[in-house]
């Protein structure tokens, strides 16, 4: 069996286990974030899905954190599944891995094969491929705050390199269709404007944030290409919004927003993050 070794560990988060831990109370606690650490998780849950921002933790962990303490306090998945875009060309269109473990500093997670297995029978767009995470971030930056919040969990992540919407409708609805009757969790992994002075960041920012609580992934898809934004998840993020409206999902809620200038209060150019849940 394969395990997928970090990428990122010690450039986007701490390689040693207990600064790792550290960093990640620090994104809870941080002024940015929701300003606690999580309290005992309940016994029922109502979040279908998140979406989270993958920088490095010291610029966009305190909204991860947003997400993170709303999945921590309510009932734990048996698994979760992961959606990030594809930063580096390396692998096939929609790529996933279906067996194995993945590693970080805080130890290593077992892949979901039953269910990676039944989304990839049901879609007929995706490739069980490993090439595409070898040096991908934004699924590895998700798992050490899943490892802290669950501990033992499993995996399913899945990359996307074609993010367009008939593309990020069939992966949702095959999420959807091998998701039925068992206890999964979706994470969208996506940071919105990159690199823009903060003004024009805003205010892209919040067009792609009122298509997500809108619900409409066409509407986000059109937002995205007729504005030329460069938020990187966005398939993802459709993706998601696909899977959880098969689900009767009813609510987003946007739970952070705020730039990499708010940060380092250097505003010329800027990366935009976000943080929000979607409900039943």
């Amino acid at each position: 069996m394969s395990v997928r070794r970090p990428a990122v560990a010690g450039a986007f988060y701490p390689a040693q286990p207990e600064r790792l831990r550290q960093q990640i109370e620090s994104c809870f606690n941080h002024e940015r974030g929701p300003g606690r650490l999580p309290q005992k998780a309940g016994d029922t849950r109502d979040i279908l899905s998140v979406v989270c921002p993958h920088a490095g933790y010291v610029y966009s962990g305190a909204a991860a954190a947003h997400s993170y303490l709303a999945l921590a306090e309510q009932k734990k998945p048996d698994t979760v599944i992961v959606l990030g875009p594809n930063h580096t060309g390396w692998g096939t269109p929609v790529s996933m891995m279906s067996e194995g473990s993945w590693e970080t500093p805080l130890g290593r997670v077992a892949l979901d094969t039953e269910v990676a297995m039944a989304i990839f029978n049901s879609s007929g767009m995706i490739d069980i491929d490993e090439t595409a995470f070898i040096r991908e971030h934004s699924v590895e930056v998700q798992v050490p705050f899943l490892q802290y919040i669950y501990g033992d969990f499993k995996l399913v992540p899945i990359c996307m390199g074609y993010q367009d919407l008939e593309t990020s409708r069939n992966v949702g609805a095959a999420i959807h269709k091998a998701t039925d009757g068992r206890d999964a969790v979706i994470v969208a992994s996506t940071d919105l404007t990159h690199m823009e002075p903060q003004q024009s960041a805003n205010r892209k920012d919040h067009m792609v944030i009122d298509a997500v609580l809108a619900m409409d992934e066409e509407r986000l898809q059109k937002v995205v290409h007729d504005n030329r934004i460069t938020t990187c998840g966005y398939g993802p993020v459709s993706a998601t919004l696909v899977a959880s409206k098969l689900k009767n999902a009813r609510r987003v809620e946007l739970l952070s927003y705020y730039t990499s200038g708010d940060i380092i209060r250097d505003y010329g150019a800027v990366v935009g993050y976000a943080a929000a849940k979607i409900t039943k």
